[in-house]
């Protein structure tokens, strides 16, 4: 099992903006703020933390961390808040029925590169 994910940002402000509106849909709250940013189900652990880093890039092709989403409309609230909070579309809600019949994802890259994915199965 994994514990949890971490991520360097370079705007930790801009990253906490962007990261509270798009995992609020699938139900994730930021847990915890400091040097860094936690985030997590609510009175869960932390999944996903994010660190300020001047350097800091995304991992190269081929990565990306898929949230699970409890149901279609908090994957189209995932994208839409990722494309009023900085991100990058890469693929619109819908359908993905070569990942398998029911599989509805949204694709988005975050203000710093990071892929990111929401998705109900």
């Amino acid at each position: 099992m994994l514990g949890h994910v971490s991520f360097g940002v370079k705007d930790l402000a801009r990253a906490r903006a962007f990261y509270d509106a798009v995992l609020a849909p699938i139900g994730w709250v930021r847990l915890w703020e400091g040097k860094g940013l936690g985030y997590g189900p609510p009175g869960g652990g932390e999944k996903l933390n994010l660190f300020q880093h001047d350097d800091a890039r995304p991992p190269g092709p081929g990565f990306h961390l898929a949230f699970d989403a409890p149901d279609r409309a908090a994957v189209n609230a995932f994208h839409s808040a990722a494309l009023a909070n900085g991100g990058k579309d890469c693929g619109p809600p819908g359908l993905r029925p070569h990942y398998g019949p029911d599989y509805y994802a949204a694709f988005v890259v975050d203000p710093d590169g990071h892929r990111l994915e929401a998705v109900r199965q």
